[in-house]
Parts: C-alpha cells; structure tokens; sequence
C-alpha cells in the first residue's frame, strides 16, 4: 500500500513542475520575439565606441537622459535616433532593431526591453556598449 500513497504525490508533483515553467516565466523566456528601437549613446571606452566618440561617461548618461526627456514629451523616436545615437547606421534604421529573442541581446537591455508594452520607453539602460533609450515596437 506505499506504492499507492506516494503515487498521488508523485503525480501531484509532476503536475506542478510542469506547470511551473509556463506560468512564471518572463516573457520572451519561450523564444518569443519583440521588435524595439532604440538609442545608444556612447562613451569613450565603451564596447565597440568609434575613435571619435570622446564624451566621459558621466556626459554619455546625461546625453541619454536629454534624449529619454524628449522621448517622454513625445518626440519622435525616430528624429531623436537621428540627433542622439552613436550607433553606426541608427539614423538610416530610426534606431530599429528588428524582431529579436530575450537571447539575442545582452542581459540589461533584453531584460528592460521584454518589460515594456509596445510603445512604451524605458529609463536609461546602461549596459557595456553605453546608455540606451529603448521604445518598444511590437
């Protein structure tokens, strides 16, 4: 009879684990995808900054924070891409990133991006390759 106990609680268990993945994973934690754009503002030493980007990184965070007051006030993404990315290539793009999974950038910025509803705009993100102002788009 204590194989007939310990089955209910095994079933009861396996039910719960397989539950769990589905209802408390992150979005974008199933491959799911988001688009976004965003811009980045760069500093001297920052991931992959060109030569010519000289600001301090103190100059760089208050640069983003210029860029996300504007944002919020309801400029247009795209125009301040343009004025503000240090990004190769942003203002031909509007700073659009396309679709792309949780695991396609890095941690920071993937876990400000997979928070925000489409048309929303997040903080300031710092992660190595700068100071991001992300909108998300889909």
């Amino acid at each position: 009879s204590s194989d007939s106990s310990s089955t209910p609680e095994t079933t009861t268990a396996a039910a719960n684990t397989a539950a769990k993945p589905t209802a408390v994973a992150p979005a974008g934690e199933r491959g799911e995808t988001i688009g976004a754009q965003h811009v980045l503002v760069q500093y001297k030493g920052s991931s992959r900054a060109a030569p010519n980007v000289t600001r301090t990184k103190e100059e760089a965070k208050k640069r983003a924070e210029e860029a996300l007051a504007k944002a919020k006030k309801g400029e247009n993404f795209g125009t301040l891409v343009v004025e503000y990315s240090d990004e190769p290539g942003a203002g031909q793009r509007q700073g659009r990133l396309g679709k792309f999974t949780r695991q396609a950038m890095v941690k920071p910025f993937s876990d400000a991006a997979f928070r925000l509803k489409p048309g929303e705009i997040s903080g300031v993100v710092e992660t190595d390759f700068g100071f991001h102002v992300i909108k998300r788009t889909e």
